[in-house]
């Protein structure tokens, strides 16, 4: 199957550059490779963010359908790991949207985390939560993320990360996040509750759930089981600022013994990447001038970009989620964003799943199969019901 051709454009007519200033503060990448131990394990992550933890409603406002609350909470990651979220994004935003009328006994939940480019609530609220209230009498609350909307970092270029440190903090913010945001809507009394996003929100929603003590829907549309081939043989692999990665890591020694520290504690299927990749891609080495720094550009890309992405982002590294049976992943068949040959299928991590596969790609999947997504959504929920209900 190929690569849809939309996507390709698309991304080409995008100017923008990723991880401008490159791997980020040294510091922060050891601190947050110190915490994915953490929060790869779920007896430990449990505990990071307790039953009680406080969120906030700001504002209600009724209209003909549904009402919508406005609320806040900290980032309980501030309190995790001090100093490494920016001011701006300590403070996490969220919008609910619920029915005006409950249809029976349950008050169903759906989570809704953002993608790339997804600022604010308007997007999700417009093109997912309303229909589903309409279509479900589901309810739908979606979290701002980390770097996005009211929580971008003033000197942040768009949804452009300056490092890729940023898309690491992204994440574990997100995961407890959605803990806090799930007790707090155990404890008001919703449910059956479940989350769900669309392309990096599908992602961050999986490594979410892989932490939740308890069985829950996930619907994780056009993601996979990791980063690392977004960023290094996806198109967005061309947004990517790999000549000030590549300074960084050969000219300052500090972050080459950060990564190399980080590579081992891998394992050798990192370095091994970085051999497959060069002889992969003949043609875009044969377009540098220089043959020996294409190959040590290409083996540091994949070797060190991909290793790191697959540590901090490989839901194989997290814990399987309580029952992959509630999980059902959608994908586009030429999703160029998201490739999928030589990365472990989510089928073999987490058995039990479902995949359900759409023609085209991931830009046309995301303007005009949003109806499909929430499908999923409804069937992963019906599929809770019946097994954890009846």
């Amino acid at each position: 199957m190929g690569v849809s051709k939309l996507d390709v454009l698309y991304r080409k007519l995008l100017l923008t550059k990723l991880f401008i200033r490159g791997w980020g503060k040294p510091e922060d990448l050891k601190r947050i490779f110190e915490f994915r131990k953490i929060i790869g394990n779920r007896e430990k992550c449990q505990k990071l963010v307790s039953k009680d933890y406080p969120v906030f409603i700001d504002k209600v406002e009724a209209q003909s359908d549904c009402k919508i609350l406005e609320g806040h909470f900290i980032s309980p990651l501030a309190h995790c790991v001090p100093g490494i979220l920016p001011v701006e994004s300590l403070v996490a935003r969220f919008q609910f949207i619920i029915p005006r009328r409950w249809n029976g006994k349950h008050r169903p939940v759906c989570i809704h985390l953002a993608g790339t480019g997804d600022h604010h609530f308007w997007r999700r609220r417009t093109l997912m939560a309303r229909p589903m209230i309409k279509e479900a009498c589901m309810a739908s609350l979606l979290l701002e993320n980390p770097y996005y909307g009211c929580r971008k970092p003033k000197d942040q270029l768009r949804s452009c990360l300056k490092n890729v440190s940023d898309l690491f903090v992204m994440g574990g913010a997100l995961i407890l996040e959605s803990a806090a945001l799930l007790h707090w809507l155990e404890r008001e009394g919703y449910g059956p509750l479940g989350m769900t996003g669309i392309s990096m929100g599908g992602h961050m929603a999986s490594l979410a759930v892989t932490n939740w003590p308890k069985p829950l829907p996930l619907i994780p549309c056009l993601s996979w089981s990791t980063a690392s081939a977004v960023f290094t043989t996806g198109v967005l692999s061309k947004a990517v600022n790999w000549r000030e990665l590549e300074k960084q890591y050969f000219t300052q020694t500090v972050y080459e013994e950060e990564i190399i520290q980080m590579l081992e504690y891998c394992g050798t299927d990192s370095f091994k990447m970085g051999q497959d990749f060069v002889k992969n891609f003949p043609d875009s080495v044969d377009s540098l001038a220089d043959m020996d720094m294409a190959s040590r550009i290409f083996s540091f890309e994949s070797l060190n970009d991909t290793g790191v992405m697959d540590e901090c982002t490989h839901v194989a590294n997290f814990p399987v989620p309580v029952d992959p049976s509630l999980i059902i992943v959608v994908q586009a068949k030429e999703d160029a964003y998201i490739p999928r040959t030589g990365v472990r299928s989510l089928q073999e991590i987490w058995p039990g799943c479902e995949i359900r596969y759409l023609d085209g790609g991931h830009v046309s999947a995301y303007l005009f199969k949003q109806g499909l997504f929430r499908q999923a959504i409804y069937d992963a929920f019906d599929r809770f019901l019946q097994k954890y209900t009846m």
